[in-house]
């Protein structure tokens, strides 16, 4: 039984305020903290900021905790719901207490920390670790799958003050044996990147970017790219690490072109189909395995041409914002091949899970995520293994808040092998549900 909710008003990664939960039952009390991003999807839950410019610059989160406290928590605890067999109900029960279709009204930050927290006391009711209560919840078999983590080792976009439009260029172990060498693999070419920055533009280039990639003075993907390329065979690794592309189209969308020079002085439109021709130029010259957010949100008939022929996992972001809804209808539209799954975009952990199972049953893929505004709760790393994802977005293997879902997964990963068989997902990473 659910004995007390409490919340607190505490920090993410960028300085900004999120919402802490405190659950406690009698096994003991919870917590959860909630992530938050700056690339956003029009579609995603609403996360409830108090807009007072006297505290945090308008951006507090006091509503979001006081609706807890006052509305969720003494709600919760009288409704009787159990959190080890009853998580699709209390989430149920709490969209039902917020009674709007994006938790407007008490906010997705509130809802899905007590969420979150109702999760981590489950499993700890069953006596179990939280990556086998959500493998349970979800539906998947076993054997574990361990994902790849794609690496965000170069930051632009809105994620940094360098001029690059796309937001992300990630790197993938997919050669590695375990997660343990992808992450030994990972961080070796990143300390080989910041060593080629460093010659070519300086030691006050490797400031980072909001996910711990460097950002160095470069504006176009090709440049991005090639550090990659120098990086990673410096480290020895040629062959044994793909890339990964995220523009975050949406973010430089104007009027039904693309400026890629949005942050530079002088504009750089491109229609969708150069953008497309950029797209497949760099899919010719790279060893790229996955697009994510090429076009914006609400250009379907740029995703539905790209998607015909597209060779690689083509993901959606704000596309989809882990809805059923949007899912469905870009299945139906064939707009893609793949969801990114943020759980703060949806708010509740069923709900994620219900979009992640709604994918697979579409033979897509499923790509966990963390957000630009992160924190150093690990739920995600329990939720990519208990999904059978295959591969996750922890950002670089750099940050205290990045590298904690690193670490727990090399956590998850050793706890397993001791006891039964694991997989490391490497080059299957797309299949990873399947195997």
């Amino acid at each position: 039984m659910i004995r007390s909710i409490q919340a607190a008003q505490r920090l993410d990664s960028r300085g900004h305020p999120t919402v802490q939960v405190d659950l406690t039952t009698d096994k003991g009390t919870f917590r959860a903290t909630v992530p938050s991003g700056a690339s956003t999807g029009a579609n995603e839950a609403i996360e409830l900021r108090d807009k007072d410019s006297s505290a945090y610059g308008g951006k507090g989160v006091g509503k979001a905790v006081s609706n807890i406290e006052l509305v969720i928590g003494p709600a919760l605890v009288q409704s009787g719901l159990k959190v080890d067999t009853h998580q699709k109900m209390i989430d149920c029960f709490l969209n039902n207490l917020d009674g709007t279709h994006n938790k407007s009204k008490l906010g997705a930050n509130a809802i899905l920390g007590v969420s979150m927290a109702c999760a981590r006391a489950g499993a700890a009711h069953l006596d179990i670790p939280l990556y086998e209560f959500l493998r349970r919840e979800s539906g998947a078999k076993k054997p574990f799958v361990m994902p790849v983590p794609f690496f965000n080792v170069l930051n632009g976009g809105v994620h940094s003050g360098n001029k690059m439009a796309f937001q992300e260029t990630m790197i993938a172990p997919v050669g590695a044996s375990s997660f343990t060498e992808a992450v030994q693999m990972g961080s070796e070419v990143y300390q080989q990147l910041k060593k080629v920055i460093v010659k070519k533009f300086g030691p006050s280039a490797t400031g980072v970017g909001h996910e711990g990639g460097f950002a160095p003075p470069i504006s176009q993907p090709h440049e991005a790219l090639d550090l990659l390329v120098e990086a990673v065979s410096l480290a020895g690794y040629t062959g044994r690490i793909k890339f990964a592309i995220d523009p975050a189209s949406s973010e430089f969308f104007r009027n039904g072109n693309y400026d890629i020079g949005f942050k530079d002085d002088k504009p750089n439109l491109q229609s969708p189909k150069q953008l497309a021709e950029l797209y497949r130029s760099l899919l010719q010259n790279y060893p790229i395995v996955l697009l994510e957010d090429p076009f914006a949100e609400t250009d379907w008939d740029s995703w539905i041409e790209f998607n015909k022929n597209c060779p690689i996992e083509l993901v959606g972001d704000d596309l989809l914002v882990t809805n059923t809804k949007y899912v469905q209808e870009a299945n139906d539209k064939r707009a893609c091949n793949s969801m990114l799954l943020k759980i703060n975009q949806i708010g509740t952990i069923s709900e994620a899970i219900e979009a992640a199972n709604l994918a697979y049953s579409f033979d897509w893929s499923v790509f966990v995520s963390h957000r630009s505004g992160e924190t150093t709760d690990d739920f995600i790393a329990d939720l990519v293994v208990g999904l059978r994802a295959g591969h996750i977005k922890p950002g670089a293997p750099c940050r205290g808040e990045r590298v904690v879902k690193d670490n727990r997964l090399m956590e998850i990963e050793a706890e397993i092998l001791a006891r039964e068989e694991c997989i490391y997902a490497g080059s299957q990473f797309r299949v990873a549900s399947k195997y």
